[in-house]
């Protein structure tokens, strides 16, 4: 089975893995995101599946876009199928054409739901009990292609959009590679989805992680959770910018504070699931109040809450979120 791989980011390697690791599986071209600027340095890196395929001794290519000379350089491979991992990369007709067996994309949703470029943060925003991945057939509509198989998970209390996508890579993987031999072979079906189902992920900017505090506090609990590790819950504290890490909703305990207000916890216990840690120092919500577990301020490193209000004995009194951060 002659295989091209699209993919970009970390959560397409394990795919890519698989399919090298599979017997009668030969990679004949991997296509990803050009080499950008990255870290500190600000030196050109390649992707991860880049860096990955030049290890492993894979042709390479980097198209910003893809046009007909790609698909050109493509088809002359011969290729069975394709197989897509969050490549980042809009597949034009003429390229799903050179392929017999069309390209399958292992998506990180339950298709219908989430379609679109977040959709593990979504899940965790919307209070889903499960994500996982769908194998699904590429057309040129976003994400809407008759979907081959599906894997879920179910996302836990603790997982960050970090966790479950790592999670969510690779159970799709594993998914990819047992339909994919069944596919090629003819004995799966494509089933459509249900368009009545549809919800969509747009991609995800950095003021999508500001909190507002008049929320109630399970909703603000999804946010830290699902813009972690980007774009980061964030508030505003002493004129700077605030990073919320970690953090345990109460959503019954009423501070009769403003919102935003930060408050002096009772001590108890959150739950079994966070052994030893307890309510400490909580912010007021419009319902409810997030207890906060490890944070950070601009240019300092991120800090549990019992050290660093040790350090910060103004903190709490203080209004997150005002201009100022100093007590109403």
């Amino acid at each position: 089975m002659r295989v091209v791989f699209f993919g970009s980011p970390d959560y397409a390697l394990p795919t890519l893995r698989g399919l090298l690791d599979t017997p009668g599986v030969e990679v004949v071209l991997v296509v990803t995101q050009p080499a950008r600027p990255r870290g500190r340095s600000g030196a050109a890196e390649p992707t991860p599946v880049g860096a990955l395929a030049i290890e492993a001794g894979l042709p390479v290519l980097t198209p910003e876009r893809i046009r007909r000379d790609t698909t050109d350089a493509i088809a002359a491979l011969a290729p069975d199928v394709g197989v897509l991992a969050a490549a980042g990369h809009i597949l034009p007709q003429h390229l799903l054409d050179a392929f017999p067996h069309g390209v399958l994309n292992v998506h990180a949703s339950l298709l219908p739901r989430h379609r679109g470029a977040s959709p593990v943060a979504a899940a965790i925003l919307a209070g889903d009990a499960k994500a996982g991945a769908s194998i699904m057939l590429v057309v040129r509509a976003l994400d809407a292609g008759p979907v081959v198989a599906t894997t879920s998970t179910t996302i836990e209390p603790l997982d960050t959009a970090g966790t479950l996508t790592d999670r969510i890579a690779r159970l799709g993987a594993k998914a990819m590679l047992d339909a994919l031999p069944r596919w090629v072979r003819g004995e799966l079906t494509a089933m459509p989805q249900d368009e009545a189902q549809t919800t969509y992920a747009p991609r995800l900017a950095k003021d999508d992680g500001v909190l507002d505090w008049s929320r109630p506090a399970e909703a603000l609990w999804r946010q830290v959770r699902a813009f972690h590790p980007w774009p980061l819950a964030t508030t505003r504290y002493l004129g700077q910018q605030f990073t919320v890490h970690q953090a345990w909703p109460l959503p019954n305990l009423d501070t009769h504070a403003p919102p935003g207000t930060v408050c002096r916890g009772d001590g108890s216990d959150l739950t079994a699931l966070l052994p030893g840690r307890r309510a400490l120092v909580v912010v007021a919500c419009g319902e409810g109040a997030l207890a906060l577990l490890q944070v950070q301020r601009a240019g300092k490193r991120a800090l549990d809450i019992e050290e660093y209000t040790r350090g910060d004995q103004q903190f709490v009194g203080a209004r997150l979120g005002s201009p100022s951060g100093e007590p109403s």
